[in-house]
């Protein structure tokens, strides 16, 4: 088992990052949030929805197989029922960490996928956000990371 903050900073240590979600009309979009505030941090971010061209001002990639060169990490900000395929995309991929998103409600979560990447060597966080932990966190962030983790919202381990 790992602790969430441990695979947050192994996470966050990565600088080519793709965020899947990422929308067009971005008026309180979380993956929006998380794909700016990469950005802004100095990531090297791409933003990943096969119904647009450019979102937040950027390219958009139609799947994680269209970024050249690759990506490190991956958040998902996309529906649960989704991030089965983006996690068995990310395997085809080599990519070895995906975050899948998780604010109050149910998020990004699933538990297929979870399984899926965790199976297959992936390692798969289950919840939270990575705008809640160094260093791209905020004040904002870091009480809702208390908060949601009080709930079951962020996990305080990673299974292995």
């Amino acid at each position: 088992m790992t602790t969430i903050k441990q695979a947050a900073t192994e996470f966050l240590a990565k600088k080519r990052i793709a965020v899947t979600g990422v929308s067009r009309h971005p008026q309180s979009h979380g993956s929006n949030v998380v794909y700016k505030r990469l950005r802004d941090r100095g990531y090297q971010v791409f933003a990943i929805n096969p119904n647009a061209d450019s979102v937040e001002g950027d390219r958009c990639y139609p799947d994680l197989k269209s970024v050249l060169d690759g990506v490190e990490a991956v958040v998902i900000g996309t529906r649960p029922e989704t991030a089965e395929a983006t996690v068995r995309e990310c395997v085809e991929l080599g990519i070895g960490l995906v975050w899948m998103h998780r604010g109050p409600g149910n998020g990004s979560v699933s538990g297929p996928a979870t399984e899926y990447g965790r199976r297959h060597g992936l390692t798969v966080i289950d919840g939270g956000c990575p705008c809640m932990f160094a260093p791209t966190a905020d004040f904002g962030h870091k009480l809702g990371r208390l908060v949601l983790t009080a709930t079951g919202n962020v996990p305080r381990t990673i299974a292995g």
